[in-house]
C-alpha cells in the first residue's frame, strides 16, 4: 500500500533522511519547513497522513497538531509525531493533542513504516465514508457535517482481554469513567464481540498460552467484528509482534508498563474516531436509504452511482489514482420474465443483487443501473484488478444456478460484463460509462457469458 506523505521538519537533513527512506518503500512525500507552511499546504493539499517534528521554533508541534484537528476539513488526517523527546509527559502531550502516535528517535525503520501503512489503511475506509457523505450532501440528502472528529467523547463501553488480574484492575481503575468488563480468555472474548455493542477492545499480546495476535486476526476476519477498533497491548522490546499486529489491522498499540495518562490518551482517541465513524454511517443509512437505493435489490441506484462516480473523477484529478467502473447484463432476461413471469425475474434480479454484493469489497459502489442492468464503481482500482473482479463474479453467477420459487426450482444464469478505467484528470464519467457500456456490447455480441475490458 502506497500513501502521500507530508513530512514537517524544521532541520533539512531530518526531513531528506525521512524522504529517501519513504521513497525507499514507494511512498509519495511532501515537505514542509515549519508548522506555518504545513498548515498553508493543508489549506490546499491534502495527505494521506503527516510525520511532525515536536521542536520546532516560532510554532511547535504539538500547536501544528492541535489547529490540525481543529479544523473539520483536517481532523481525519493521521499525525505522528516523530521527535527526540522521550518523556512521558512529552508523549501524553502529544496524543492529547490529538496525535495518532508518537514515536521517538530514533525510530525503527521496520517499526515506522507499520505504522504508516497501519494509519493509511484506517484512513482509506474513513475516507471512503466521508465521501459517500459528501456525495449525499451535494444532492440535499444529509445536512453538513461541520463537527467532524472536534466532538468532546462520551461514556464508552469497552472489552479488556487480559489475563494478568493486576494488570487488568489498573486499566478498570484508570479507565473508571467507561463501562469497562474484563475477560481472560481470547474465546469467551470473541463471543462477547461478536453478540455486544463494544466501542473498543483492549487486547493483550502476552497472553498466558493463549495466541492474542490471532485473537485479533479472529476479529479482523469476522463480519461483525470486523470494524471493532482494537488496542493493543504489548510487551517492551516486542518489536516483531507489534509489527504483525499492525499488519493484521489493530488500530493503536500501548508498551508496558502502561502509563495510565497514555492509556486514556489513547482511548479517547479511538472511541472519538469510533463515534464520528458511527455518525457516518448513520447519517447516510438513515437519510440515504429511501432517496438513493434501489428498492427490489436493496443496491444504490442510478442516480446516486451517477453523482458518486462523478465526484470520484473528479478527485482522480487530485489523488492520481484511477477508478474502474464494471457495467454487467444479465443474459437473455428477457426469457426469464416471458417464461417465468416478472415475479420470478424479481427474484433473479434480487439474488444477482447479492451476489455481486458478496464478491466485491467494501470501499466498492454496487448499483442497480436499470432494469437488468448493474454496475460496480471501483476507487483506487487498476483495470488489472478490476478485470479480475468481473471475472471472479462472471464464475460467480454461472458456476450456481439461482434458485426460483416455482418449477423446476433453480435456474441456470449467465452475465455478461464491460470493464474500463478512468483515463486521467481530464476524463469524465460520461466518457467512462460510455467505454464501460462498449465493452458490454463486445462481450454480448462475442456470446455472452464473458467479461471484455474496453481496451481489448
Amino acid at each position: 500500500m502506497t500513501a502521500r506523505v507530508l513530512v514537517v521538519d524544521d532541520i533539512p537533513a531530518n526531513v531528506k533522511l525521512l524522504e529517501a527512506k519513504l521513497g525507499a518503500e514507494y511512498f509519495d512525500v511532501v515537505t514542509a519547513g515549519s508548522g506555518p507552511e504545513a498548515l498553508a499546504l493543508l489549506a490546499n493539499d491534502k495527505p494521506d497522513i503527516i510525520l511532525l517534528d515536536v521542536m520546532m521554533p516560532g510554532m511547535d508541534g504539538f500547536e501544528v497538531c492541535r489547529r490540525i484537528k481543529a479544523n473539520p476539513a483536517t481532523a481525519h488526517l493521521p499525525v505522528v509525531m516523530v521527535t527526540a523527546l522521550d518523556q512521558v509527559s512529552d508523549r501524553v502531550q502529544g496524543l492529547e493533542a490529538g496525535a495518532d502516535d508518537f514515536l521517538t528517535k530514533p525510530v525503527n525503520d521496520v517499526a515506522l513504516f507499520a505504522r504508516v501503512r497501519s494509519l493509511v489503511r484506517i484512513k482509506t475506509m474513513l475516507d471512503e465514508l466521508r465521501l459517500r457523505q459528501a456525495t449525499g450532501e451535494s444532492m440535499g440528502l444529509v445536512d453538513q457535517d461541520e463537527d467532524g472528529l472536534v466532538n468532546p467523547i462520551l461514556r464508552g463501553r469497552i472489552l479488556v482481554v487480559e489475563d494478568r488480574e493486576q494488570s487488568a484492575q489498573r486499566i478498570v481503575e484508570t479507565l473508571s469513567s467507561h463501562e469497562v468488563e474484563v475477560v481472560p480468555q481470547t474465546t469467551e472474548a470473541i463471543v462477547r464481540v461478536k453478540s455486544g455493542d463494544y466501542d473498543l477492545v483492549i487486547a493483550s499480546l502476552a497472553l498466558d498460552k493463549q495466541d492474542g495476535l490471532r485473537f485479533c486476526a479472529t476479529l479482523r476476519s469476522l463480519d461483525a467484528t470486523r470494524q471493532t477498533p482494537i488496542l493493543t497491548i504489548v510487551d517492551e522490546g516486542d518489536l516483531k509482534r507489534l509489527v504483525r499486529a499492525l499488519d493484521i489491522g489493530i488500530n493503536d498499540y500501548l508498551m508496558r508498563p502502561v502509563e495510565r495518562s497514555e492509556l486514556v490518551a489513547r482511548v479517547s482517541t479511538q472511541l472519538r474516531r469510533k463515534r464520528y465513524t458511527d455518525k457516518l454511517k448513520h447519517s447516510l443509512q438513515l437519510s440515504l436509504e429511501m432517496a438513493i437505493t434501489d428498492q427490489l435489490t436493496g443496491l444504490f441506484n442510478r442516480r446516486y452511482m451517477s453523482r458518486h462516480l462523478s465526484t470520484l473523477i473528479a478527485n482522480t484529478g487530485k489523488t492520481g489514482k484511477p477508478v474502474s467502473f464494471l457495467i454487467m447484463d444479465i443474459d437473455y432476461f428477457k426469457q426469464v420474465n416471458d417464461t417465468h413471469g416478472h415475479d420470478v425475474g424479481d427474484e433473479v434480479l434480487r439474488e444477482f443483487a447479492q451476489r455481486i454484493s458478496a464478491n466485491v469489497r467494501g470501499i466498492d459502489l454496487a448499483c442497480r443501473y436499470g432494469g437488468e442492468e448493474f454496475v460496480v464503481v471501483m476507487p483506487d482500482t487498476d483495470m488489472n484488478f478490476a478485470y479480475m473482479v468481473a471475472e471472479r463474479l462472471r464464475q460467480a453467477v454461472a458456476d450456481a444456478p439461482f434458485h426460483i420459487g416455482v418449477e423446476p426450482g433453480q435456474l441456470p444464469v449467465t452475465i455478461s460484463i464491460g470493464v474500463t478505467t478512468s483515463e486521467g484528470s481530464n476524463d469524465t464519467a460520461e466518457a467512462l460509462l460510455k467505454r464501460a457500456d462498449k465493452a458490454l456490447y463486445r462481450a454480448k455480441r462475442d456470446g455472452r457469458n464473458r467479461v471484455v475490458a474496453d481496451a481489448a
